[in-house]
């Protein structure tokens, strides 16, 4: 077999490697338009992973090129004039240049050919000469741009600028990320050692920061001047170092988020950056390079066929390269959204940074440094005002809402039960209800309550709007207060267009066969195909609509509960005000955001003057109709956020979609979580995060890193009505309270937990 990689990268040169070993008598060539020694970055990062995986593939180049690694376990954040510091990371630099000059030598010894200064036209016509060609020709991949049509490339060019400099000042002993605020704006450094002399210095900005200084139209060494003036006092009198003489102008450039929708053409398959690329932020390119050809090499010889070869490349590696992609996207998400979280205090600070990729969680920075995160969590429970001085998980810190005072940040989100009887709650709502009450949530939610007959969703809703409903529900909460420490939320709404449907597991938003009753909404928009078409409100609707939200809000009160919401989420009434998907009013309830939000703020502002001052309101909102411009943006959530707090909401509940069936939501663990996370951090306002969060793990990521300030849990929630005291008891707290009769089930649930940690240290 006759094999032509183009590019003399790590990608091309380990694959060669690696087909070599597989395959000795293989003949493989290695094109490069480059020199030998010539390479434009600095130094390259590694894990132990990967670091693990080389070793395993090869272990004569494995050797060779760890003995030129620096090695360094911690990461020290520079920011506000403190350094934050936390170890067990585990990771080491090596220059590229390096890396390439022992990739080639190794090639060379089991009879690669390397073909340097040598630039291919037509790759077209090159492939023709080979039996396999492997396109490892980098970011600008010139074989990509030959047969765009056919790989259907999606670049995405993102908004931060950077520029690529080294320097001989030694960041030996840590990984550093240093943010430095200057009049023209804000810059940051990923800083690292890669060799005995040499670090890679890596200087990022927005785009407004890049012009404020003109960087554009600076030369290289200009820019170098400049930012050695900006992070003179962390390079102790060294200069900042170019070697991308090459590039005529600044050298600063927009990172580009490469992924190609096919990786292979007839005898030609593209590896590296090539096919897929990987943000510098998260260390992940040349891992993704090196793992690749290994995979290829495998594939390549395991199968009969290059056609089936390639067909397992691109279905086993696209999916490793999603997952460290849609990482690598946190993690250029956050240094993007960098102004988001600059008010946070350091430490908060640096746990953000540490956790923004989602690849390192709580309990596993507790795993790399145990010291520097139970120092965090002592930081967060002193902020929350915990009086106890007891080191405890996030999700167990205190938090107030005007006069209501949580025991932990844990909210058992609502969850439609369809039980009840002329919306009226039953016996089942109250041992539904009382159950999680007694499982040791902070805050317990009820599904939505209808403000009238014709708002319920379907007719095992349940309602606040005859006298029998609030007796019904004042002796649930009778039992919440006097039997647990939880407080007990309402969450009032109106189904609008999604009304007088069935009930959930009989055909959820499915019209009635019989008995359905009349539907509004903002406009005379059927919620789906076969269902009613509602009436567009009139301003008589609107006020009669509003006054039972009011009545709503007042048997709330006399029944006990200690907050309300005004449900404006998921596509119901108040809802469909708020989204362009179903509001086409030509009237000052339509047309511009400022419109759309003036009725659900007529409702919510009605509703907080007729609710005690000491009791909190939220509000629940949809942060994206997952609809792109066409509907509601997250860019629009936090107007919308901050519409509703400046009329007096406490927290908003964040959530999204359900509001039109053209939605096309992106699920995932968390799924929802950054736009609390934005919402909190750009409007100033409390948020609970929602969606698809089912570990402790993921609620105290959340609350650590400042994406919210409650964490809501809707499934684990009615598989477990416990699961707040069974996850303290997994994660090792034992200052949970139970019921005392309990207890002995308490202790008994301890002892299990203490035995099964000991075993896990063996």
């Amino acid at each position: 077999m006759r094999i032509a990689c183009l590019g003399g990268g790590p990608a091309g040169l380990y694959f060669a490697i690696s087909m070599k070993l597989r395959q000795p008598d293989v003949d493989i060539t290695i094109f490069e338009r480059n020199k030998p020694d010539d390479t434009f970055g600095w130094g390259v990062v590694l894990s132990d992973e990967t670091l693990g995986n080389l070793a395993k593939n090869d272990p004569v180049s494995a050797k060779t090129i760890e003995s030129h690694f620096a090695y360094w376990d911690d990461i020290a954040v520079h920011y506000r004039g403190t350094k934050q510091l936390s170890t067990g990371h585990g990771f080491c630099g090596i220059g590229r240049k390096q890396l390439l000059l022992d990739l080639q030598a190794r090639a060379a010894v089991l009879g690669v050919g390397l073909e340097f200064e040598h630039n291919v036209e037509s790759v077209a016509e090159f492939a023709k000469g080979f039996d396999l060609v492997v396109a490892s020709d980098g970011l600008n991949s010139a074989t990509r741009t030959e047969f765009k049509d056919i790989f259907k490339p999606d670049i995405e060019m993102r908004t931060c600028k950077f520029v690529w400099f080294g320097t001989h000042q030694k960041f030996d002993d840590a990984f550093a990320f240093i943010f430095e605020e200057t009049d023209k704006g804000w810059l940051w450094a990923h800083a690292y050692s890669f060799d005995d002399t040499t670090s890679t210095f890596i200087v990022e900005c927005d785009q407004a920061t890049f012009d404020a200084y003109g960087f554009g139209d600076m030369t290289q060494q200009e820019s170098i001047v400049t930012c050695g003036e900006i992070f003179t006092d962390h390079l102790d009198g060294h200069a900042l170092l170019t070697n991308a003489h090459h590039i005529r102008g600044s050298a600063w450039i927009n990172f580009p988020r490469v992924l190609c929708e096919k990786w292979s053409h007839e005898n030609i398959v593209l590896m590296g950056d090539a096919s897929a690329s990987a943000h510098f932020s998260i260390g992940s390119g040349t891992k993704l390079a090196l793992e690749s050809a290994i995979a290829l090499a495998d594939y390549v010889t395991e199968k009969d066929t290059l056609a089936e070869a390639f067909a397992l490349y691109e279905e086993e590696r696209r999916i490793q390269v999603l997952r460290l992609q849609s990482a690598a996207r946190n993690s250029l998400e956050w240094f993007e959204d960098i102004h988001r979280y600059l008010h946070l205090d350091p430490v908060q600070f640096n746990y953000s940074l540490l956790t923004r990729s989602q690849r390192i969680s709580h309990e596993n920075l507790r795993l790399r440094d145990p010291a520097w995160l139970e120092s965090a969590e002592k930081w967060f429970q002193t902020r929350a005002g915990n009086t106890a001085n007891k080191v405890r998980a996030p999700m167990f810190a205190p938090f107030k809402l005007r006069e209501m005072d949580l025991g932990n940040r844990i909210v058992v989100s609502p969850m439609a039960q369809y039980k009840a009887v002329n919306g009226s709650p039953t016996d089942w709502h109250f041992v539904h209800y009382a159950e999680r009450a007694k499982g040791g949530a902070g805050l317990l939610y009820t599904e939505m309550t209808c403000v009238s007959a014709d708002g319920r969703i379907t007719p095992g809703c349940p309602g606040l709007y005859a006298p029998e409903h609030e007796a019904e529900w004042a002796r649930l909460t009778r039992f919440v207060h006097a039997e647990t420490a939880a407080k007990i939320c309402c969450q009032i709404g109106h189904a609008g267009r999604k009304g007088s449907t069935n009930l959930g597991w009989e055909g959820m938003d499915k019209p009635l066969a019989s008995g359905n009753w009349d539907l509004m909404s903002a406009s005379d928009i059927a919620w789906a195909k076969g269902n009613a078409v509602p009436r567009a409100m009139t301003r008589d609707d609107m006020d009669a609509v509003k006054a039972e939200f009011v009545a709503a809000a007042e048997m709330a009160e006399r029944a006990g509960f200690d907050m309300i919401e005004l449900h404006a989420a998921h596509g119901y009434l108040v809802s469909s005000f708020i989204s362009p998907l179903s509001n086409t009013r030509g009237d000052e309830y339509g047309g511009s955001l400022e419109n759309r939000m003036r009725y659900p703020l007529e409702i919510f502002s009605a509703m907080r003057a007729v609710w005690p001052a000491a009791k909190p309101m939220s509000v629940r909102i949809s942060a994206s109709d997952w609809a792109g411009d066409d509907g509601v943006t997250p860019e629009e959530a936090v107007l919308i956020a901050k519409a509703f707090s400046n009329a007096g909401a406490d927290i908003i509940d964040v959530s999204a979609g359900q509001t039109s069936t053209t939605g096309k939501p992106v699920y995932g663990r968390m799924f929802q979580t950054p736009f609390s996370d934005r919402i909190r951090n750009e409007a100033g306002v409390a948020t609970m995060a929602v969606g698809n969060i089912y570990e402790a793990d993921h609620v105290n990521s959340i609350l650590m890193a400042g994406r919210a300030d409650l964490v809501c849990l809707a499934r684990p929630h009615l598989a477990d009505p416990y699961w707040t005291l069974h996850a303290a008891t997994a994660i090792g707290d034992r200052d949970m309270a139970w019921p005392l009769p309990y207890e002995a089930g308490r202790d008994q649930s301890w002892r299990l937990a203490d035995k099964e940690t000991e075993v896990e240290k063996v």
